[in-house]
Parts: structure tokens; C-alpha cells; sequence
């Protein structure tokens, strides 16, 4: 029985891998021409993606690995392009405290949603809930008429503070909370433990994977922010990287720089989801999300 269900198993195994692969490979495709492309010499661009940047009636060409390899647009973006570390260490600077924001403020009220019992908990919960749908058009006028009261239109803080009020980590973390044994609380409160102690020792080690994941989705986000720094930030030196790199395409001869600047974007948002990965999914289990 076990040799005949044998090659049946192999072959859904290989049926899965393959729809897996089938369903990886457009992604992986891009990065790959993006990597590709950052190792282009500017003839090679130009000869390839010319005629589509010159609106000529000519196709352009793709090439699986360039022809003559150089790290020229790489040298160019990182030795001589001073504009691109300092729109690097903006993406940085509104992320990071972002990130630590959304985990300070929100584990608290996570840990509310999901351990105290109070009324119109649920009613609260579900305003947040609904909130966390809403689409940022809804609230960019409100948002941006109380930030120009509090005179915080053109700063970093324009973009930050809304992201650290977001509903989406409130969520994830109350889920992750949700898995903590009721058992376990019981027993600490019957020894004297407070509830500030239960949620410091207790709830948040045992809640750790819903942080975890909290942190890598909010790391992900507020790397990839666009609307919210052009709404809120004017000048241009505020500007993260995901706003200013269309800044750096535009014409044949800067294509290079335009892929070798995509390509450094994309490595910190890369290494963070894969050395968060373990968690995220930790985290999505933990709060039962199936």
C-alpha cells in the first residue's frame, strides 16, 4: 500500500512545487531584471531600452544576463550620488521610529482588546476594525487639516505619528495575545501579580511572535510609504527613497542609476522580511489566522 500511494505522493509534491514555482517565477522575474539591469553598461541600456524611453516604434529588448557585466551604475549611485544616502537615511529615519511607535503604543492596547474585559470592548474593537479598512484618500483631509493645526505639515513627524496610531498592528498583536493561556494569568494573579506585571512578564514574551510580526509588516509598509510623504512633506530634502527614486529615470543614460538605486532599495525591505519570515509566521499561527 505504501509503494502504491509512493509515486502518487511524489507526483502532488511535484504538482505543488511546480504551481508554487509558477507562481513565484513574475516576482522573481522582476528583481531578477532589476539586478540585471543594475549591471548594465549605459551602451547596453541604451540599446536595449532606448527605443522605449525615446518613443520610437521600435520594441525594446531584454536580455537575461548582460553582455559585458560592470559595476559602473553601482560605483556611480554609491561613490558619486551624495543626494541618494541622504534620501536613504530619510526612508530611515521615518520608518525606525515608526516601527517602535506602532510597538509601543500598540501592545498596550492590544493586550486591552484581548485580556481586559471592559464595556464596549467590542464595539471599540470594532471601530478599530473598521478603521484599519479605510483607505488613506478617506482620511487625508482630516489628517492633514489637524496636522496643519499642530503645526506639524513639512516635518517627519507628519508622516510618523499617523503611522504610529495605525489599527493594523493593534490587530495582529491582540491575536498574538489571544493565544496566551487564560491558566497562566489566573495563576499569576492568584500569586499577587498586577496587571501591569502580567502584561510585562507574561504577556509580552508569550506575545512576542504577534510583535515580531507586527514590526516586519510595519517595517514593510512605512519602507514602501509614497502618498503619505508627498501629501505631508513639500520639501524635497524630507523626501524618502520611495518618493525620490522616479527622481533618478528618466532618459537613457541614467537608467543604470535608476536600477542600481531600485536594487538598494529594495535590500533592507528584503533582508527585514527574510530574517522576519520565521516570526511572521509565527505570529499569523499563534492568533489562529489560518
Amino acid at each position: 500500500m505504501t509503494r502504491t500511494n509512493s509515486p502518487a505522493r511524489a507526483a502532488g509534491r511535484l504538482a505543488r512545487a511546480a504551481c508554487l514555482l509558477a507562481a513565484a517565477l513574475p516576482v522573481w522575474w522582476v528583481v531578477w531584471s532589476l539586478a540585471m539591469g543594475a549591471l548594465q553598461g549605459p551602451a547596453e541600456q541604451a540599446a536595449l531600452y532606448g527605443p522605449a524611453l525615446r518613443g520610437q516604434p521600435d520594441l525594446a529588448a531584454w536580455a537575461l544576463l548582460p553582455s559585458w557585466p560592470t559595476l559602473q551604475p553601482l560605483t556611480e549611485l554609491l561613490l558619486d550620488t551624495p543626494q541618494f544616502f541622504a534620501m536613504f537615511w530619510n526612508s530611515c529615519r521615518l520608518t525606525l521610529p515608526l516601527v517602535a511607535g506602532q510597538l509601543l503604543v500598540g501592545a498596550p492596547a492590544a493586550w486591552a482588546f484581548s485580556r481586559l474585559r471592559f464595556r464596549g470592548r467590542r464595539a471599540l474593537f470594532g471601530l478599530y476594525l473598521l478603521l484599519m479598512v479605510l483607505p488613506f484618500q478617506v482620511t487625508m483631509v482630516p489628517g492633514y487639516l489637524v496636522l496643519n493645526a499642530l503645526g506639524l505639515l513639512d516635518t517627519r513627524w507628519a508622516v510618523i505619528l499617523p503611522g504610529v496610531f495605525s489599527t493594523f498592528p493593534v490587530f495582529i498583536m491582540a491575536k498574538s495575545f489571544d493565544a496566551v493561556p487564560g491558566e497562566m494569568l489566573s495563576a499569576a494573579r492568584v500569586d499577587g501579580a498586577g496587571p501591569l506585571q502580567i502584561f510585562w512578564q507574561i504577556g509580552l514574551p508569550l506575545g512576542a511572535p504577534g510583535l515580531a510580526a507586527a514590526a516586519v509588516l510595519g517595517f514593510l509598509e512605512g519602507w514602501n510609504l509614497i502618498e503619505q510623504p508627498m501629501t505631508f512633506l513639500k520639501d524635497q530634502a524630507l523626501w524618502p527613497l520611495s518618493v525620490a527614486l522616479p527622481g533618478f529615470s528618466g532618459a537613457a543614460d541614467t537608467l543604470g542609476l535608476a536600477f542600481a538605486a531600485s536594487l538598494v532599495a529594495l535590500l533592507p525591505a528584503l533582508f527585514v522580511f527574510l530574517f522576519g519570515q520565521k516570526y511572521l509566521t509565527l505570529g499569523i499561527q499563534s492568533g489562529g489566522l489560518k
